[in-house]
């Protein structure tokens, strides 16, 4: 069992990045804008994404099923949970019925397999499009110019509600694709209905994807702090 004062980091980075969210609102965006902080829990202890929980955190963010399904009975019930990382087909049915969100949707066989689950479980399912922005080999997500094709493909599914775009633009250049999915963005959103979210910034770039129009910033490095991700 962690100490609670073990902890106490967590309070400061999270007094931090809302400080800095609340700076790059305020500069760049209207005060109406609603501006969602995802915890980024990828093998962070439960104790830890709990303490964030208790400091108002509402959102966490899932990378791995296997992980996920190991810990979410250990996780406070009031947060929501989306699913961020790369999906398998095969592993659609494991968080069919436990998280609100799939935002990593980049191709109509992974859209099919949850609308065909979702559909199964009564449910809709909420998704958002991955968009590769930067044409990395190295990331999933819909090259931009295919993204209307995915679009218009999904948008015939039922069981799947498609409420917009993801990205984890290139390191290098960050403002250059962050500005580039904001007009994918806009372009997308003003063309179909029902889109509300534009899933972009972590750590390193949240402040900057906020200025880009970012509703939802996924934050685990700088709430949580350097993790080892070789396990």
């Amino acid at each position: 069992m962690t100490n609670s004062n073990d902890l106490a980091y967590i309070d400061e980075n999270l007094r931090i990045i809302r400080e800095r969210c609340a700076e790059a609102k305020a500069k760049y965006r209207s005060p109406d804008d609603n501006i969602r902080i995802m915890a980024v829990t990828k093998t962070v202890a439960p104790e830890a994404i709990n303490r964030a929980v208790s400091l108002g955190i509402d959102l966490l963010g899932e990378n791995r099923v296997q992980e996920y399904l190991s810990k979410a009975e250990q996780y406070d019930k009031s947060a929501e949970v989306q699913f961020i990382g790369h999906l398998q087909t095969n592993k659609v049915k494991y968080i069919i019925n436990s998280v609100s969100m799939i935002q990593s949707v980049d191709s109509l066989k992974l859209g099919q397999e949850i609308s065909r689950l979702a559909v199964k479980n009564g449910r809709v399912m909420d998704i958002l499009c991955e968009v590769n922005i930067g044409g990395e080999n190295s990331k999933s997500g819909v090259a931009p110019a295919e993204l209307d094709q995915l679009i218009e493909e999904l948008r015939e599914l039922d069981g799947i509600r498609i409420r917009g775009l993801m990205t984890i633009p290139p390191p290098s250049g960050s403002d250059i694709f962050l500005g580039r999915m904001k007009e994918l963005y806009d372009s997308v959103s003003s063309r179909y209905e029902g889109m509300d979210t534009l899933s972009m910034g972590m750590t390193h770039d949240y402040a900057e994807a906020i200025r880009y129009g970012s509703t939802l910033v996924r934050i685990g490095t700088g709430l949580f702090g350097a993790r080892d991700y070789s396990k």
